[in-house]
């Protein structure tokens, strides 16, 4: 049998089992819907210098282990910036969408910046992922600070499976992937994760270099079961970009959206 998350059965994306989500063991995981959704953008609108700056993925609905459909349609194409999105359904209908801002390369401005994200100095990852006990990520993650302590939370991330049959990994879906991990690392609390996130938006100054991914959860601000969080994404090579969630509090472990 194959290892990556789905398999192509016609127009549809089967899900294997390890494509659940921690929250229920028939769920779906939402960030396996921003990576396909940036995998069809990427098929069917990306080219040659054609930069992705921004992916914005909503999810607003849970789904189970259902065939998934992804369907993309081109918003605005000009010189220098193209749009375009995805819709990602089941049998069940719409369960998310995916916006994305795709950007022309160019010259870049000469000059000192009056603010620069600095790199982080966290070396790449030397040792054995952690496990962890319950629900283990079908991902590699290296945790470099506490969980849910006071101050910036610091991972490394790699990808374990193909997405699609045995598809390489493009720079753009991995990054897509990890990007949901901005919730539980802006989010997380010492006794755990009360937050369930409703969406996330990427943006990017640069493509990934490698496979490892660095998530650096870097805010937090919350109020009335509402909260918002931010992380700077970076790889071997330094930082390449941010992403912001929002979230809904989830008081009941196995809530849902």
């Amino acid at each position: 049998m194959s290892s990556a998350f789905f398999t192509r059965e016609k127009d549809e994306l089967v899900p294997a089992p390890h494509a659940r989500g921690p929250w229920s063991p028939d769920m779906l995981h939402g960030r396996l819907l921003g990576g396909l959704a940036a995998r069809a953008i990427e098929e069917h609108h990306a080219e040659p210098g054609l930069r992705f700056a921004r992916l914005t993925v909503d999810l607003f609905r849970n789904s189970p282990l259902l065939p998934v459909t992804v369907e993309t349609v081109l918003i605005r194409d000009g010189r220098r910036i193209r749009v375009a999105d995805a819709t990602i359904s089941t049998a069940q209908g719409v369960i998310g969408r995916a916006g994305a801002v795709l950007l022309r390369e160019g010259e870049h401005p000469e000059g000192e910046r009056a603010i620069v994200t600095p790199a982080w100095d966290e070396p790449a990852p030397d040792g054995p992922p952690v496990t962890g006990t319950g629900w283990t990520p079908p991902f590699d993650l290296w945790r470099l600070t506490p969980w849910g302590e006071p101050g910036p939370a610091r991972v490394w991330m790699r990808e374990r499976y193909p997405l699609v049959d045995d598809e390489p990994l493009t720079p753009i879906v991995r990054l897509a992937l990890a990007a949901d991990f901005a919730s539980p690392l802006s989010n997380a609390q010492p006794d755990g994760l009360r937050f369930i996130n409703a969406d996330y938006t990427m943006t990017l100054a640069r493509p990934l270099e490698g496979e490892l991914i660095g998530v650096e959860g870097t805010g937090h601000v919350g109020a009335g079961g509402v909260a918002t969080g931010q992380v700077t994404m970076h790889d071997t090579a330094g930082p390449l970009g941010f992403c912001v969630v929002t979230a809904v509090a989830n008081a009941v472990a196995l809530g849902g959206r």
